[in-house]
């Protein structure tokens, strides 16, 4: 199993970055990446759509609205990966907060390496462009 984790200060206090970031089918809002999020299943999956057409399906695990995280399983994708699961969680810092954005799974072709930098990328620029959006 390999694993990888990204984290940036941002430009915002914890709440802040949670309201914009918490919701399990806000990724559109600060995520270049994820265009379009739908819901389904009461809300526990989410059917997102990248800007090329590839369609991922996540699955909500746990959420955690006093700890500022959740976790959650990719179901269906057109990673290079199985036994995916990521957890988004908001820590206060002084003045700010610290968002870690944290990933573990088996990669089905290919190295260990080449899916950590993967996931690593998308984490870094997901982390990039909601810093962007909240230092405006």
């Amino acid at each position: 199993m390999a694993s990888t984790s990204v984290s940036r200060v941002m430009p915002a206090s914890p709440e802040r970055v949670w309201e914009l970031i918490g919701g399990f089918h806000a990724l559109p809002d600060w995520l270049p990446y994820i265009p379009e999020s739908t819901m389904l299943d009461g809300g526990r999956v989410r059917r997102l759509v990248n800007p090329d057409g590839g369609v991922i399906v996540e699955r909500l695990l746990s959420f955690n609205e006093a700890e500022r995280c959740y976790t959650y399983a990719i179901v269906e994708g057109p990673f290079p990966v199985t036994g995916y699961l990521s957890t988004l969680r908001v820590y206060p810092v002084p003045g700010a907060a610290e968002v870690v954005w944290s990933g573990r799974f088996t990669p089905t072709t290919g190295s260990d390496d080449a899916a950590v930098e993967l996931f690593t990328t998308i984490y870094r620029d997901g982390l990039d462009a909601l810093h962007d959006l909240l230092a405006g």
